[in-house]
């Protein structure tokens, strides 16, 4: 596994740069889940940048971060899943081998087919991460999802951050 040191100078820069200290929210919000695991239905949401072959890329030419998210039906072969993160910061080799590391769709398919979970959600959701200017990615888009989530029923969202 990479250390910090391995990181290139400029990235090491940006990160000790990067203002996330302006958008934590404290206390982080939780909710208790209310159902026991094996009746429950859940839903992935990953920032890997995933998308289905029919979707467009995010995109790449804004300097804050792309963030929209893009809704991964829960029947898709997960080896058709197109990597569309800007990030220079990570090896992209293991997922584009494997989506599984970053978004596990087949591993949750096998806990809902031993019965260890209820369900998984007819839909899931991918935003790409790497966004320096998540202002957008708070006050919209993530409250977006978040209601799809509630309208669908989802008591247990599994976030795969990248």
């Amino acid at each position: 596994m990479a250390t910090y040191a391995d990181l290139s100078l400029t990235t090491r820069l940006f990160f000790k740069a990067y203002p996330l200290h302006r958008y934590a929210i404290d206390p982080v919000p939780c909710a208790p889940l209310r159902v026991p695991l094996t009746q429950a239905r859940f839903a992935l949401v990953t920032t890997a940048g995933l998308r289905t072959p029919a979707q467009d890329d995010f995109d790449f030419t804004n300097k804050k971060g792309d963030s929209t998210y893009r809704e991964i039906p829960n029947d898709i072969a997960v080896n058709t899943l197109v990597e569309s993160h800007r990030s220079n910061s990570f090896d992209h080799s293991g997922i584009e081998a494997d989506a599984n590391l970053a978004f596990p769709l087949d591993r949750m398919r096998e806990l809902e087919a031993r019965g260890v979970i209820g369900e998984l959600n007819h839909r899931h959701f991918s935003f790409m991460g790497s966004i320096v200017g998540p202002a957008k990615l708070i006050n919209e888009t993530a409250p977006q999802v978040a209601e799809k989530l509630r309208t669908d029923g989802v008591q247990v969202a599994l976030l795969t951050p990248v």
